[in-house]
């Protein structure tokens, strides 16, 4: 059996080396180095279905170092997952099914996207933080119907990035015991040695943010791996860290432990090589006994087992709980976006002036009850970000049944657990800080986009408007990164009415992460608002009969616009305002709706928002003008800036005037 083990890890590393030299593109390094911790842990440890991917109470795996992709591939495939020899052989092409690095939605059995070092760690931590909510949300005595496992392997690379300590930081204050890291380490990077950039001790950091460490000195002794996985699971009260000493490129002479593994084919005779000092039984490219694959098929089969024993355990849970069980189809469904849509009291408002910011906040505690599986919170910004939970008790090692979260000053880590989070399922996440440190969050944000995640961001304090903190606090370009980046919604709302489409936006998404770009000052409730603000752009205020220009405006300057216009009119001048809460949404218009509301022979055309004008063209044209920012702000209250640079009724009023003159 030993023997057969030991063929079954070498079908890992034979299978990933081969691929990758096909391919003649890949990193070996890793999943020659890990195979056997990979193995011992789904072959022995982990909990999963291969006929059924999605089953709920799986154990969750992640491989951080994305790059190690065909570690991953090999699993799935061994496993029967229903990756193919052939879309192994198809590794990096186009169209496959074995892209370079992991991507959710697109491979099953990927439970998340990875590549930019660390990020699955911070998603991890997520995953293990939803485990945690749901467990004390429904289990019962004898029914832990949620109880299983995070585990996330990766390597020096990973612990280098700075979002792996954001995560595990708070993963140790919050006692996760259910989620596993799997240290591949192996002293090596792509410059070269660890030594040159990397000597910390990181068992000792690890300790500090609160987790078990433990360490297998020989990253090939199944025995010490499996006893080591065991250890990790017996502490019922901190997460566990392994540390598992490898050798990048194992088994290959010439590269065995070389920076030169890591991202480069090995070459054709370096795989003959492997293969003749792993003894593995032929030369041929991607064959494998068929002994090996009954090995893995018999331990698939005890992962479906373990899949039926969990099925009987919930049908008996159903039958003894079944408010418990209408409540997890609550929790697992997506919003009744009709019922909502005709919520009177969700759309209601009081006429008068508000920040949006504090009408998200509203609007948050209305979708709290409506949405149980709401869950989340800001980093450390909640007073100021209003998103706190009235009443629903804050998620912590005590009480892990809280649903406000408290991610600490960590914004890119808080940005990969809502990812974690959301991934997991059974829950909808939400997390704020300040709009101008959406700079912090965006690489997970992108993540977020790329795995087609309906994650909420609420940023507020989103213009000059901040006042006296100053050009650090006041996002200037932050709009126009956000609106550049593919499958998001960026919604600025203006007023109530807005802010509600904004969040039935997000609470409706199913596959578009949402950002909600929020006011501090106060802002007038406006006439013409509408839900029509759920299209992207609308006309706000119609001009009186002739149509002389057009305004576009966002957020708080949407009243300043309807001001100008005002003003305009006493000079004889009939302008409309559109607001355009969301490009992205009035880009997803049909061009009948869209010539409806800006006209295409009406080239008057001034946009007014208090950030950079990058974007704007595309709807002022050459003839238009903008009313934007053009430097970084400055301190000072936020009435007096907004005056400072432009942003007032009459210069707003005079753009406009020029425009028509041209």
């Amino acid at each position: 059996m030993k023997n057969l083990e030991t063929m079954s890890v070498n079908a890992i590393r034979v299978l990933s080396a081969d691929a990758i030299q096909k391919a003649n593109s890949g990193h070996p390094g890793l999943p020659l180095g890990s195979a056997p911790m990979a193995y011992e842990l789904w072959a022995h440890h982990m909990n999963h279905n291969p006929k059924n991917p999605k089953w709920d109470n799986r154990d969750r795996f992640i491989l951080s170092g994305g790059h190690g992709s065909m570690l991953l591939y090999s699993l799935l495939h061994l496993f029967g997952y229903g990756l193919s020899l052939d879309d192994l052989k198809n590794f990096r092409q186009d169209g496959s099914l074995t892209p370079g690095h992991p991507e959710y939605g697109h491979t099953v059995g990927v439970e998340a996207t990875t590549g930019p070092l660390g990020a699955g760690m911070g998603m991890a931590v997520g995953m293990a933080m939803a485990e945690a909510h749901l467990a004390a949300t429904f289990n019962k005595p004898e029914f832990p119907i949620v109880d299983h496992y995070t585990f996330v392997l990766g390597g020096d690379g990973c612990m280098m990035e700075g979002i792996s300590s954001e995560a595990f930081s708070l993963a140790g204050t919050l006692g996760l015991s259910k989620l596993i890291v799997l240290y591949d380490s192996n002293n090596i990077s792509i410059e070269g040695g660890t030594d040159i950039a990397f000597t910390e001790n990181v068992q000792k950091r690890m300790e500090a943010f609160g987790f078990q460490t433990i360490t297998v000195e020989d990253g090939t002794d199944l025995d010490a791996i499996g006893k080591a996985i065991e250890v990790a699971k017996a502490d019922k009260t901190r997460p566990s860290f392994i540390t598992v000493k490898t050798q990048i490129g194992y088994g290959c002479p010439a590269k065995q432990g070389k920076a030169s593994a890591h991202g480069e084919p090995l070459g054709e005779d370096n795989v003959k090589a492997l293969k003749e000092n792993l003894g593995w039984p032929t030369q041929e490219a991607f064959a494998v006994p068929q002994e090996i694959y009954d090995n893995f098929t018999a331990l698939a089969k005890e992962g479906e087992a373990a899949e039926e024993k969990w099925n009987a355990l919930f049908k008996a849970y159903a039958e003894k709980y079944p408010e418990l069980k209408k409540q997890w189809d609550v929790y697992h469904a997506p919003v009744d976006a009709d019922a909502l849509l005709n919520n009177e009291e969700f759309w209601a408002y009081e006429d008068k002036a508000a920040a949006t910011r504090s009408l998200s906040g509203k609007m948050i505690n209305r979708l709290k009850d409506i949405m149980p599986q709401l869950f989340g919170g800001s980093a450390d910004l909640a007073p100021s970000n209003k998103t706190n939970m009235d009443g629903a008790g804050d998620f912590s090692k005590e009480n892990y049944a809280g649903r406000n979260l408290h991610f600490g000053v960590r914004e890119l880590a808080m940005a990969a657990m809502a990812n974690g989070i959301q991934l997991h399922g059974g829950l909808r996440p939400y997390i704020a800080t300040f709009f101008v440190f959406s700079d912090y969050t965006k690489p997970m944000l992108r993540l977020a986009a790329l795995m087609k995640l309906p994650v909420t961001y609420v940023l507020t304090h989103d213009s000059i408007g901040v006042g006296e903190d100053g050009p650090t606090h006041e996002p200037i370009e932050q709009l126009a990164m956000l609106r550049a980046t593919p499958n998001v919604n960026v919604f600025r709302p203006a007023d109530a009415t807005e802010t509600a489409a904004g969040w039935y936006l997000a609470a409706t998404s199913k596959e578009t992460p949402t950002v909600l770009v929020l006011s501090r000052q106060n802002l007038p409730q406006l006439a013409g608002t509408s839900k029509e603000a759920l299209k992207g752009a609308y006309v706000v205020s119609a001009e009186k009969s002739k149509l002389d220009g057009i305004f576009i405006a966002t957020g708080s300057e949407v009243s300043l616009a309807v001001e100008a216009q005002e003003k305009l009119a006493g000079d004889g001048i009939d302008v409309r305002v559109v607001s355009m809460p969301s490009m992205d949404l009035f880009r997803q218009q049909t061009a009948e709706y869209q010539e409806s509301v800006i006209p295409a022979n009406v080239r008057a055309r001034v946009a007014v928002e208090a950030a950079a004008d990058f974007g704007w063209g595309a709807y002022v044209g050459l003839d238009g003008a903008t009313v934007t920012m053009q430097g970084f702000g400055a301190s000072a209250p936020g009435g007096l800036l907004f005056k400072k640079f432009g942003f007032t009724v009459e210069h707003v009023a005079d753009v406009m005037k020029q425009v028509l003159k041209k």
